[in-house]
């Protein structure tokens, strides 16, 4: 069922924002919709009115660091959303609009109409279908675009049949070759945890039961097309429902779906609204978790299974959807996501329609979640959208990010000491280095000095890439230096930059470490060899990443490595490299992320476990045993892993927090813990992001292990 129906009562839109339900994003374009995107542009916008440039700020100093690898840019990481009920989906003139910006990926049948369309007849019960949007125009579309097709099985009014003779049509039939299949959009939205927005035909609503029929769909869709990749619908960590069991369910979405159709799924689909600009941040966390959720229901070679942001926006209808803010967002996100190995990530949407007007930055923002304009007016008339396919600002941003990070490229590590400066950076192929700068600052223009790791750049000026407040194109130039430049207010700048010297006959690049015999103080981190250059290789090295720094942790002649010093409970991010025997360095490999735990063995004991949880707060309950000496007065300390997280209250002791320090005494005369005797408080925890337990806790200052 269209989203648009939650708009009709204020008390539930009340009640999908204090669940942080996302209540403006897909799938609330039907009713622009049904004018079929072609209301006149007569109507006057409002005055396009550049912001002015504020004077000079302190120098703004950007790292660089080159041997510090991320992931690797796919070549389906810049995508968007088609809808059935957008007349222009099919049109040449949006077809070429997208291939402009780079666009790598079309969705399609949109949102949550994918769970009410039938290709065969090209159908929508309850929603609207405008003309020459059938799947066969769409795939024209995509041929024209350059783009691969993300493909949404209807799973709400559909069958495994169904969809099955879809694969058979599109790949056997027509021989599109069509690579992704998602099994339905956001069927969480069925109302199974009360809020219902997904249409779902299924008399059980559960995630046991979508988990079934994913099964059931891999199957017969594999049977007409063995390699076509199939994916699942998972919730987003720390958006709703993720964290909440239903009743009679056995755990949450997540952990049902994945429990029950790991085996059968390639890739799983997250959608992310976050409604504001500054959540970038949450990504790292968001990823980290996602992976951990299916690296434990599916175990061994789990890292097969890709993540997909098949649906992201980064504004709300507050404002922020057409202007420069959002493209300033969506450039960090999209930038943020493909650095953590998300292979796409896709704009909600092509065209959308006209929401709440506000003025944000000197421009008037439409509201609107589209990235190129219907062309609409709102209802009274008294404001209309620019003509029919204007790109709005946030299209920019993605064609700022597929001329920043092209495929084969791979991220490295980039960090400033500004907070209104945000740097991303990738390393090309051919030796080449660029560097994306973010200035979400409204009145300040920042002069950047850029340091560079690992590499040595070019003199001369570089190319300059440069988007700002109200720009209608990117403009190209030769400016500033490889270390220095000046960033506009509300600027998009990449600078594209030649190394100093081309060096030849280097080490080839590592392969993917592993890690093994991980403990709370030492891992082991293996490797494949690296290609030998013109010289011999003396030794490979492994470096910590440490956010924009590498350290050196270790060093051998061999391909493994035995790592101590560690920290309990952390999370490590290392490269390796290669270093020949006269002293040439390699590409960094691939990153490896691994966690340390506890130790094995501690005069204390200590689980915590999520007694509820209505994402974006738990209850949780701690035991403390102790294992050794009799103690009389205790005191348990631990830290939140982000600033996001935040203590509610707390019960059975004396709680308290420091920053993201939490500290629990005893309460008076409740200080004796015999030996093997357990103590049992509880808390509420607080989240406003993802939400990454605490893994390390002390008592009376000794390492306890967690269990």
């Amino acid at each position: 069922m269209p989203r648009t129906l939650l708009r009709a009562a204020s008390a539930v839109l009340l009640t999908l924002t204090v669940l942080n339900i996302p209540t403006a994003h897909a799938d609330e374009a039907a009713p622009v919709a049904a004018t079929a995107l072609n209301v006149p542009t007569g109507k006057a916008t409002a005055l396009n009115i550049p912001t002015a440039h504020a004077g000079e700020a302190a120098t703004v100093a950007v790292t660089v660091n080159a041997r510090a690898a991320l992931a690797s840019v796919p070549e389906t990481g810049v995508g968007t959303n088609h809808a059935i009920w957008d007349s222009r989906l099919g049109t040449d003139e949006t077809a070429d609009l997208l291939k402009d910006a780079g666009t790598k990926v079309l969705r399609y049948p949109g949102g949550s109409y994918s769970d009410i369309y039938h290709w065969a007849d090209h159908t929508a019960p309850g929603g609207y279908v405008a003309p020459d949007t059938d799947f066969d125009t769409f795939m024209r579309g995509v041929r024209r675009t350059g783009a691969q097709p993300m493909v949404t099985a209807n799973y709400g009014t559909g069958t495994a049949a169904e969809a099955a003779a879809w694969v058979r049509h599109a790949n056997v039939t027509k021989g599109y070759g069509v690579k992704y299949w998602e099994i339905g959009n956001e069927n969480y939205g069925n109302g199974h945890y009360g809020a219902v927005w997904e249409a779902d035909d299924h008399p059980d609503k559960s995630p046991a039961e979508y988990a079934r029929h994913v099964v059931a769909y891999s199957d017969a869709m594999k049977a007409v097309d063995p390699t076509i990749k199939i994916g699942a619908v998972l919730t987003t960590p720390a958006n709703w429902p993720d964290g909440i069991v239903a009743d009679g369910d056995a755990g949450t979405w997540n952990d049902v779906v994945l429990s029950t159709a790991g085996s059968k799924i390639d890739f799983v689909i997250l959608h992310w609204y976050p409604g504001a600009f500054d959540k970038a941040a949450h990504v790292p966390d968001m990823i980290h978790l996602t992976r951990q959720q299916i690296a434990r229901h599916v175990g061994a070679g789990s890292e097969r299974i890709g993540i997909a942001m098949t649906e992201f926006n980064t504004g709300s209808n507050s404002g922020g959807t057409t202007t420069q803010p959002g493209a300033l967002a969506a450039a960090d996100a999209y930038s943020t996501l493909l650095a953590n190995g998300v292979f796409t990530v896709d704009w909600w949407n092509v065209h959308n329609g006209i929401g709440n007007v506000t003025q944000v930055e000197g421009h008037t923002d439409y509201g609107d979640f589209g990235l190129l304009s219907s062309g609409v007016c709102t209802s009274d008339g008294s404001v209309c959208e620019p003509s029919a396919n204007t790109p709005f600002a946030p299209y920019y941003a993605l064609q700022m990010v597929s001329r920043f990070a092209r495929p084969g490229d791979r991220f490295v590590r980039a960090a400033t000491g500004e907070a209104k400066v945000t740097a991303h950076a990738v390393r090309r192929p051919n030796g080449d280095l660029a560097v994306l700068l973010i200035n979400t600052s409204s009145g300040t223009s920042y002069p950047v000095t850029i340091g560079y790791s690992g590499f040595s750049p070019a003199s001369g000026a570089p190319t300059v890439l440069t988007h700002t407040n109200g720009a209608t194109s990117i403009t190209t130039s030769t400016a500033g230096s490889a270390t220095g430049q000046t960033l506009p207010p509300l600027s998009l700048t990449t600078i594209v930059l030649r190394p100093a010297s081309a060096q030849t006959g280097l080490p080839g690049t590592p392969g993917q470490p592993v890690a093994s015999a991980v403990t709370d103080r030492a891992a082991t981190v293996s490797w494949p060899a690296a290609p030998t250059g013109v010289r011999p290789i003396a030794k490979y090295e492994v470096h910590r990443q440490n956010g924009a720094v590498s350290e050196q942790i270790g060093e051998t002649t061999g391909t493994s490595l035995t790592v101590g010093n560690l920290k309990p409970g952390t999370r490590y991010t290392v490269n390796v490299i290669a270093r020949d025997s006269g002293g040439g360095v390699s590409s960094p490999s691939a990153p490896l992320t691994f966690t340390t735990g506890t130790p094995a063995s501690s005069s204390c004991s200590v689980r915590l476990t999520k007694q509820s949880d209505w994402a974006s707060g738990y209850v949780g309950a701690i035991d403390i045993t102790n294992n050794g000496a009799p103690v009389n007065g205790w005191t348990l300390n631990f830290g939140w892993p982000n600033t996001w997280q935040s203590l509610g209250s707390g019960w059975g002791a004396v709680w308290t927090q420091n920053g993201q320090d939490v500290k629990v005494v005893n309460e008076p005369g409740n200080g004796s813990l015999p030996t093997g005797t357990t103590a049992t408080i509880g808390f509420v925890g607080n989240y406003s992001g993802p939400n990454t337990l605490p893994a390390v806790f002390t008592l009376n200052g000794t390492v306890c292990t967690t269990r």
